[in-house]
């Protein structure tokens, strides 16, 4: 057993980082104003292929303010994965429309997009394509269904910051896409997010929406609502020191990728990432495993009881949208099943995965799945 407790994540700072943080103390510009928001919003936008960027408290938020900023309202349906985080439907319900549901394809656990098209109805406004985990969804189709029915595409990002589908960025595809900065993901601000747009009018609506809508004069008079969901300078100047190492970060996430692939591909029973596909290579995001049928009633949650006893942080798969209490309890997707989404939910978790993991840490936790699992 380890003496050294492995956690799932543990960002990466450095001096960079520390000097531009520094810079903001030092001038005075720690709130929402300052260039450090300038900066950033243009320097993601810039590499992932965007006109706009605009930046935002966090992740959650960018997904309430892409919603709102596209007009999609009560009655309107946006189909998604169930098979997501809870902020996506959240987002869509809060807004009073309907999120409509798909189930995922068991290979690379994204939304199976064969099923978009048969969900559509009059009352479709948008589909909420969501990255998961390490593979980017197949883009192709979804753009075909979206031009076919006139829909808005809302991509969220927040898991793919830097990876690409057939050379394109992660974060270029739709009208609208959004970013989560949170400490796990490829650039962190600690907490933060981003909206990524290319249309004038649209960048415009963001910003206000952002910003409580105020208007340039009488500043203090409002025609609409809006949320204060700014980001600080403070929270910028990291993320302008995170971008600058973002192609380091991307390929240290794909050694670590690499170097759980050998040390656990003689595991039976359990089924690793996908490398690749023929759009992308995986980015691995987060390392996760799925227990295989053949292990019976076993459990996600049985094996993660055991790695934490050896020291190992794990976390659990996403739980679908449709077994969501919240959701049931508003009369949501009754009598309605996704097998895919329920049984990866059950049987997925994934490893310590985040860019400073150490060779002899990975090691280490692969020690403790062979154990756990013999």
């Amino acid at each position: 057993m380890s003496s050294e407790f492995i956690p799932v994540n543990t960002p990466l700072f450095g001096k960079v980082e520390e000097n531009y943080v520094l810079d903001c103390i030092r001038t005075g510009w720690i709130s929402s104003e300052g260039e450090y928001v300038n900066r950033f919003e243009s320097g993601v936008a810039r590499a992932l292929g965007r006109t706009y960027g605009i930046a935002v408290a966090n992740g959650s938020v960018a997904i309430d303010v892409a919603i709102a900023a596209l007009g999609i309202g009560p009655g309107d349906e946006v189909i998604m994965p169930t098979f997501t985080i809870i902020s996506c439907a959240s987002a869509i319900v809060r807004a009073g429309a309907i999120p409509v549901l798909v189930d995922s394809d068991p290979h690379t656990w994204n939304m199976d997009t064969n099923q978009i098209e048969s969900r559509i109805t009059a009352k479709t406004r948008a589909i909420m394509v969501v990255h998961i985990y390490g593979l980017p969804v197949d883009m192709s189709p979804v753009q075909e269904i979206a031009e076919k029915f006139g829909l808005f595409i809302i991509e969220d990002a927040a898991e793919m910051i830097g990876q690409t589908y057939k050379g394109k960025q992660c974060g270029s595809f739709g009208q609208i896409s959004t970013l989560s900065f949170y400490p796990n993901k490829h650039i962190t601000t600690g907490e933060g997010g981003m909206v990524l747009v290319d249309n004038d009018s649209l960048s415009e609506r963001c910003k206000s929406l952002r910003n409580l809508c105020f208007k340039a004069n009488p500043r203090f008079v409002h025609d609409e609502l809006g949320w204060n969901f700014r980001m600080t300078n403070l929270q910028a100047a990291v993320g302008v020191a995170q971008l600058e190492r973002l192609d380091e970060t991307v390929a240290r996430k794909r050694e670590i990728g690499d170097l759980y692939n050998n040390l656990l591909c003689d595991i039976g029973g359990i089924q690793l990432p996908l490398p690749n596909t023929d759009y992308a290579k995986n980015i691995y995001w987060v390392y996760g495993i799925v227990i295989k049928a053949e292990y019976g009633e076993l459990l996600a949650s049985d094996i993660m009881s055991k790695l934490a006893k050896n020291r190992v942080g794990t976390r659990p798969f996403f739980w679908p949208m449709h077994e969501q209490p919240v959701f049931q309890k508003l009369g949501l997707f009754k009598g309605e099943t996704y097998p895919v989404a329920e049984y990866i939910a059950r049987k997925g978790f994934y490893l310590p995965s985040g860019v400073a993991l150490t060779q002899s840490q990975i090691e280490s936790v692969s020690k403790a799945m062979h154990e756990v699992f013999s």
